[in-house]
C-alpha cells in the first residue's frame, strides 16, 4: 500500500474544510502547515458569530460588493491568517494549501504574513471570469512558490 504524500493530505483536507462553509457562491478551504505540521485552518465564511449567508439569504446568497464579492465573508486564506495571529502562531515560512487561488488582497496579506509557499487547486480568475491571475502573479513576482496542485 502507498502513503499518500502530504501535499495530497492538506489539499484533501482543505477540500473537506469548504464544505463546512456556509457561502452559497463558493465553498473555499484552507490549511497552513510548517515541517509538515497543521498550524491553522480556515474556510470562507462570515466573521464568527454574525449571521450564516446559506440561512440567512440561501438563494442568492450575501449582498454583492462593487466588485460582485461577498460583502460579508472572509476568504478561507484570511480566517486561517487571522486564527493563526490571534493564537500568536507564527506563519514565517509556513505553505498554504487552498482550493482555490488567493485573490490580489489575500496575495498581499500572504507575502506580509511570510508564507513561503501556496499550492491551489482552482483558479480564482476562472472563477470570477477575468482575465489575469493577479494574487497568483503577485506572489510569484515577489518571491513566493505557488504551486497549481493537481493529483
Amino acid at each position: 500500500m502507498s502513503k499518500p504524500s502530504f501535499d495530497d493530505i492538506y489539499m484533501e483536507l482543505a477540500g473537506t474544510l469548504a464544505k463546512r462553509s456556509h457561502c452559497v457562491k463558493a465553498q473555499v478551504g484552507a490549511v497552513l502547515t510548517k515541517d509538515t505540521r497543521i498550524v491553522s485552518l480556515g474556510y470562507n465564511g462570515p466573521p464568527a458569530g454574525t449571521h450564516n449567508c446559506d440561512i440567512e439569504w440561501p438563494e442568492e446568497g450575501c449582498p454583492r460588493d462593487s466588485k460582485g464579492s461577498c460583502s460579508l465573508a472572509l476568504h478561507a486564506e484570511q480566517n486561517a491568517i487571522l486564527y493563526a495571529a490571534k493564537n500568536n502562531i507564527s506563519l514565517s515560512g509556513c505553505t498554504l494549501y487552498i482550493t482555490l487561488s488567493p485573490c490580489i488582497a489575500c496575495a498581499r496579506v500572504i507575502y506580509t504574513v511570510g508564507i513561503k509557499k501556496v499550492f491551489y487547486q482552482h483558479s480564482y480568475a476562472s472563477f470570477k471570469a477575468i482575465k489575469a491571475e493577479e494574487g497568483v502573479d503577485f506572489l510569484k513576482r515577489f518571491g513566493v512558490e505557488v504551486v497549481h496542485y493537481q493529483k
